[in-house]
């Protein structure tokens, strides 16, 4: 009996803690869409722009507006060769301010994912978010991602309005 309900306190336990994860993470989320909705009305450079700015350092295969050390920035991930750059563009001049080398971690995994991605794109994703953008009235697009589903490209685009969000999926192909 008492080996019974060690084994249940231990799947209550493990189970409230989670509960407490996910509800810090939902809690996290949350804050950072609202700080970037908040900043958001700062930006003076749509996402398509800031992506067509990075070109000029490479193939754009990721962009997004996020709020970095309680600022607003456009990172743009960007493939040259096997190589893949950070490029951050001013978001009220649309000029690139700085490009700096993805080394490693997650952000290479992550460049890396993408880069296959629209290496079988037939679609820039620069015209996939404009089209997302067309397609959505009264919204900004504040982050594309490519991936493939199902051996398929595809971006999945955040549009903002406000503090309202939501994400829509574009085929590449």
């Amino acid at each position: 009996m008492l080996a019974v309900l060690d084994r249940i306190l231990d799947r209550l336990e493990e189970w409230l803690i989670a509960t407490l994860i996910a509800a810090f993470a939902l809690s996290a989320s949350a804050e950072e869409k609202s700080d970037l909705a908040a900043n958001m009305k700062n930006a003076k450079v749509s996402l398509e722009r800031g992506i067509a700015a990075s070109k000029a350092k490479g193939m754009p295969i990721s962009a997004k507006y996020e709020v970095e050390n309680g600022k607003l920035q456009l990172s743009v991930y960007t493939a040259k060769g096997d190589a893949f750059s950070e490029v951050i563009v001013d978001h009220k001049t649309g000029k690139v301010a700085k490009s700096e080398p993805i080394t490693g971690g997650e952000d290479v995994t992550a460049a890396k994912s993408q880069n296959e991605a629209m290496s079988k794109a037939k679609t820039s994703l620069q015209a996939a978010v404009s089209k997302a953008v067309k397609a959505n009235k009264g919204y900004k697009a504040v982050s594309a991602t490519p991936s493939l589903k199902d051996g398929h490209p595809t971006a999945d685009i955040t549009l903002m309005k406000g503090a309202e969000s939501k994400t829509v999926s574009r085929p590449l192909d």
